[in-house]
C-alpha cells in the first residue's frame, strides 16, 4: 500500500510514477509497456462500468479495482481519486477520478509512443 505522506511532491506531481513502475517491473521496459497497455484497457472498461453502476457494492468494488491497478503502476492521483469514490458510496462524484484517469492515459500514451 502506498504511503502518500512519505512520498516527495515530485513523485505525486506526475500522472505515473516512473520510478515506482520501473521497480515493479524490475527495469524490464517491455514488461513496463505491457503493464501500461493493460492498465489503459482495464481502467477504461472499469471506469465505464463504474459510471453505469447503481448499486453501492458494485461501485465500491469497481473503485477498489481501479485503486489497486493504479497503485501497481504508480498512478497515485488515480489511486487517491478511486479511493475517494470507494469511500463515498453511491452518490460519489466521478469527475476527479475521470480527470485523473485522463491525465494518466495521456502520460501512458506518451510513454508508449517513445
Amino acid at each position: 500500500m502506498a504511503n502518500y505522506e512519505a512520498m516527495d511532491s515530485a513523485t505525486l506531481e506526475g500522472p505515473v510514477d516512473r520510478r515506482h513502475l520501473q521497480r515493479q517491473t524490475l527495469g524490464d521496459s517491455s514488461l513496463e509497456r505491457e503493464i501500461l497497455s493493460l492498465f489503459r484497457r482495464q481502467s477504461a472498461t472499469v471506469f465505464a462500468r463504474l459510471a453505469e453502476a447503481r448499486e453501492h457494492k458494485e461501485r465500491r468494488d469497481l473503485a477498489h479495482t481501479l485503486k489497486g491497478s493504479a497503485r501497481a503502476i504508480g498512478a497515485w492521483r488515480v489511486a487517491a481519486a478511486a479511493e475517494a469514490v470507494e469511500a463515498a458510496g453511491p452518490a460519489a462524484d466521478l469527475g476527479t477520478l475521470g480527470g485523473a484517469l485522463a491525465e494518466a492515459d495521456a502520460a501512458i500514451s506518451h510513454i508508449l509512443a517513445a
